[in-house]
């Protein structure tokens, strides 16, 4: 696909009146429309020089640690252009300064598209490393990322898919699911108990229209005493009842250590020991560390995930013609790290 490369080009770029959603299509992130256009005014400035084509070797870098993703929408950005790209794997740790992307070839071929790759990798890099910190503080427990709700849907699929890479063990958005090659995970909303008003009917015919693989978890806080209604729906379902969710508003306090230890006594006494609970709602590393310790089995998380900061990611070019060079600050020359792989 062509890709913009002059300050003209603009003038070409028209936008249909009629567009529903302002979120940036595929096809106009591969023509380059999502560039600074500063990156389109020096491409206009080298060309008259003749310099657009200059060979150069620009290296990508974070300024602090984390957990690396997007890497693969980078590599789909240029897999048609005339360029060499090595890369840290997604899912690896990284330290301030690391070198994690190296792209090599023709200023023309990628320079447009700094702005899309350092995107990428900042957002997606962001959200997998809260992710990761929510699977260190998790154990050997689970989570499932739930933070859809909380980002623009054209980039939810983008948040969970590096929620999965930093470590949730599923992910609730289907598209983010299709693209991990996994089966959307979730349990039922407050929405279908109180449309139903009564989550024991819910929970009668969820058991009877599921299929006998899926794990039956039942949300028990919409209209009852938690302890209460999971009890009530433990003697009906019995063993297919895989769990309960507690997902306890701030307005009464949320969900409690004691709540969970309360909870998990009850259900052993009745016997329903192979009951687990599922714990969402606000969660952060601090509150999972709390209730896990309580006896919370799994945890749905989202805005701790979904609300994580970019890792701001840095461009530089290294080499141009083979020759070292640098900005004033920083070193010339290529930057090793024995973590870089061919990926391009």
């Amino acid at each position: 696909m062509k890709h913009m490369t002059s300050l003209e080009d603009i003038k070409d770029i028209t936008i249909d009146q009629d567009r529903r959603l302002h979120s940036s299509t595929h096809e106009e992130i591969l023509q380059g429309l999502t560039t600074d256009v500063y990156f389109l005014r020096t491409m206009d400035i080298l060309r008259h020089m003749h310099l657009d084509s200059q060979m150069v070797t620009a290296e990508i870098f974070a300024r602090k640690p984390g957990v690396l993703a997007g890497m693969q929408e980078v590599v789909n950005m240029l897999k048609d252009k005339n360029v060499k790209v090595w890369a840290v794997d997604e899912g690896e740790s990284f330290a301030p300064k690391e070198t994690l992307v190296r792209i090599q070839g023709p200023y023309n071929e990628f320079g447009v598209f700094e702005t899309a790759i350092l995107g990428s990798l900042a957002s997606a890099s962001g959200w997998a490393t809260a992710a990761r910190e929510v699977k260190e503080a998790c154990g050997n427990k689970t989570f499932l990322c739930f933070g859809a709700r909380h980002v623009h849907p054209a980039v939810a699929p983008v948040m969970e898919r590096a929620a999965v890479i930093g470590g949730a063990t599923g992910a609730s958005c289907v598209l983010a699911a299709k693209l991990m090659n996994i089966e959307a995970s979730g349990t039922l909303p407050h929405a279908a108990m109180l449309i139903a008003g009564d989550t024991l009917e819910v929970a009668k015919v969820y058991d009877k229209v599921m299929p006998e693989s899926h794990r039956r978890i039942v949300l028990v806080d919409t209209f009852k005493d938690e302890v209460e209604e999971s009890l009530r729906i433990a003697e009906v379902l019995g063993d297919k009842l895989y769990g309960v969710r507690l997902d306890t508003p701030s307005e009464r306090g949320g969900v409690t250590p004691h709540l969970v230890k309360e909870l998990r006594s009850k259900l052993d006494i009745h016997g329903f020991s192979h009951v687990k609970i599922f714990v969402s709602g606000g969660l952060t590393p601090e509150k999972i560390r709390i209730l896990a310790e309580a006896g919370a089995d799994a945890f749905g998380v989202g805005s701790y995930i979904s609300g994580a900061s970019a890792i701001d990611m840095t461009m530089d070019i290294k080499e141009v013609n083979g020759k070292a060079v640098a900005k004033r600050g920083r070193l010339p020359g290529l930057v090793e790290n024995e973590k870089l792989k061919k990926v391009l």
